[in-house]
């Protein structure tokens, strides 16, 4: 809004600049959120001003871009109804997402409820997802699901990035289809975590010809089953699966993986493309030196 006021000029509704007080209320939220006993009427107060403060400023943004439609604010050269025209577009986008979280923010604060339906976690990143995976140093985690299948030598034939996360149990077949459609083989094994088990997956798998399925039961009583995932074959594919894992943090370490730097979700799977591309350029050039050395 304050573009377009410089753009357009002193015509219609009048910029008021709300920062400094939502700063305040931010401010207060915080102090009274960190205090040994949460003052709970408090944080209430705090965050029905900074609501108000808020939908205040939601509802400027949407005088402005009214008045930008009918030609109140209106620019002196082509060039700058241009931008002006890209400047609407964007309050229009960003107004129902602030109102989304104003919803959710009322539910949770005043209703207690966390479960708001078309929850929105980031304005800019609308589709960020809560990622759960049970660690005790970080329960939540922000962003989306990637899966990156590994061959051998390390050289990633796969990756995605998932709209939803999906259960780790549905990935397991569709996994094996991806090896075999690219390198035009079945794996001989195959190497997941026990997240990814079924009975159906373990049947499926050696249907389909692979001989020796490395994903374990941990939930398995079986006295045959515990014996199974106690040989060595058993363990020596965990461990290489284990290695596996090492490529995820190699790739968020060394190519960017950790934080998306391009916008939205068609930005997300270029960056994460990217990143893989770049992992296995080192990775396949080091298996080609290291044929040479054994020539």
């Amino acid at each position: 809004m304050q573009n377009i006021a410089a753009i357009a000029g002193a015509v219609g509704a009048r910029l008021r600049n709300r920062t400094r007080s939502v700063k305040l209320r931010v401010r207060e939220i915080a102090m009274a959120a960190r205090a040994k006993v949460p003052n709970r009427d408090k944080l209430a107060n705090a965050y029905r001003k900074l609501l108000d403060a808020t939908s205040r400023v939601v509802g400027q943004a949407s005088r402005f871009s009214k008045e930008i439609t009918d030609g109140v604010k209106r620019a002196a050269s082509v060039r700058g109804q241009v931008l002006l025209e890209g400047l609407r577009q964007t309050l229009d986008t960003m107004v129902p997402r602030v109102r989304q979280v104003m919803r959710q923010a009322r539910a949770r604060v005043f209703g207690g409820n966390t479960r708001v339906p078309g929850k929105i976690l980031s304005l800019f990143e609308p589709s960020t997802e809560v990622i759960r995976k049970g660690k005790a140093s970080k329960p939540n985690e922000f962003g989306k699901m990637i899966k990156i299948q590994e061959a051998e030598n390390q050289i990633v034939i796969d990756c995605a990035v998932y709209d939803r996360r999906p259960w780790d149990a549905e990935l397991l077949i569709p996994a094996i289809e991806i090896h075999q459609a690219r390198l035009g083989r079945m794996p001989y094994l195959v190497a997941a975590d026990a997240a990814f088990y079924s009975t159906t997956n373990e049947a499926a798998a050696k249907a389909k010809g692979v001989k020796r399925v490395c994903v374990p039961n941990r939930a398995t009583k079986n006295a045959a089953r515990k014996r199974e995932q106690k040989k060595r074959w058993f363990r020596n594919g965990q461990k290489w699966r284990t290695g596996c894992e090492g490529r995820i943090s190699v790739a968020k370490r060394r190519h960017g993986l950790n934080r998306c730097r391009y916008k939205g979700e068609s930005g997300m799977r270029r960056w994460v493309g990217l990143g893989v591309i770049a992992d296995n350029v080192i990775n396949i050039g080091r298996s080609i030196a290291k044929q040479t050395k054994l020539e």
